[in-house]
């Protein structure tokens, strides 16, 4: 008898593997939770999530997000939860999600979504919440980081795993996704927001990587772009939680020897690595409270740090951050 679809193996294979992880660091019959949009990849994630995990002495079950952003949102989420119950996962729970405006209409989506599966985890007790990611999810973000600017981080991509999030197909190809929904005979929600349309004028920078960039770097540079980028997000990352690690120590020690609560004295500052300081300068806004400092915020703070002149406060969004007496603080005066 032959075994199932190279594409249902591959799925299979990735979440066995993830699965392992977390089943070894929990009791029997521990829950998982798959976020299924109903589209193919999370589709097929949740189909390969229900074989597996009962194999791995572990409970699986769905969180479908309704961001309510379009018009039969909530008909695609019902649909999508009925097809995770037919698979056999329980509990599945839709949740509609309020989206804000903060940081543009898809950052604001993702931290809604975020947070929705954050709260339905923590009240099932699960382990791991499973998101769908794919390799190609990997390519496009790296190269949106690359065209952004945006630094180490961002060309790192994204974690297999972060807290309770698990990415269990970053090793897996989205057409694998779609083979092996077809398999399955699975039919997923296909979203029209991945389709670039004319009239979007660029709106959905995603999804124009997706149809036009990658497939001219494929002819242009030949096959494996996609390939290539997951793995220089993958170099990239472990040199970055290196980095990262030694910026953290670095705050630690900036923050001992009195001074007012949370400042960072410049002395210890100016001594570290351009690249350490840097990541602590980015760390240390966050933790006061500003929004999304891009290079050119911590650019502005960095100098008062090493290109201290006498001048005032470097503006930040949410505020400003001033150097009085040896040390940076958020200048609470604004």
């Amino acid at each position: 008898m032959s075994g199932p679809h190279p594409a249902v193996a591959a799925l299979r294979s990735a979440v066995q593997d993830e699965l392992t992880l977390v089943a070894a660091r929990s009791d029997t019959g521990a829950l998982v939770l798959v976020a299924c949009s109903g589209g193919a990849d999370s589709l097929a994630l949740a189909a390969a999530t229900a074989f597996v995990a009962p194999r791995a002495g572990l409970r699986a079950g769905a969180v479908v997000v309704d961001h309510g952003l379009a018009p039969g949102s909530d008909a695609v989420a019902r649909r999508a939860a009925e097809q995770c119950r037919d698979l056999g996962l329980d509990p599945v729970e839709v949740v509609v999600a309020t989206v804000g405006a903060s940081g543009g209409p898809e950052a604001a989506a993702r931290m809604a979504r975020y947070a929705a599966l954050d709260d339905v985890a923590h009240r099932y007790g699960a382990e791991a919440v499973l998101l769908a990611h794919t390799l190609d999810d990997q390519a496009e973000t790296v190269l949106l980081g690359l065209a952004r600017g945006s630094g180490a981080r961002s060309l790192a991509g994204m974690t297999a795993r972060r807290g309770l999030l698990h990415r269990p197909l970053l090793g897996v190809r989205r057409r694998q996704t779609l083979e092996a929904c077809a398999a399955q005979g699975l039919e997923p929600w296909h979203d029209p927001t991945n389709t670039p349309s004319p009239d979007e004028g660029g709106a959905n920078l995603r999804a124009l990587v997706r149809h036009d960039v990658l497939p001219v770097l494929e002819r242009v540079l030949g096959p494996g772009v996609a390939l290539a980028l997951a793995r220089t997000a993958d170099q990239l990352r472990a040199d970055t939680e290196v980095l990262e690690d030694l910026a953290f120590q670095l705050l630690a020690a900036a923050r001992d020897g009195g001074g007012e609560v949370g400042a960072l004295d410049v002395t210890r500052l100016a001594a570290a690595p351009d690249a350490v300081r840097r990541r602590a300068l980015h760390a240390a806004m966050a933790g006061w409270g500003f929004g999304a400092a891009h290079a050119v915020h911590v650019d502005a703070v960095d100098a008062l740090v090493v290109g201290w002149r006498g001048q005032g406060p470097a503006a930040v969004p949410g505020g400003s951050v001033v150097r009085r007496y040896g040390r940076l603080a958020p200048d609470v005066s604004t």
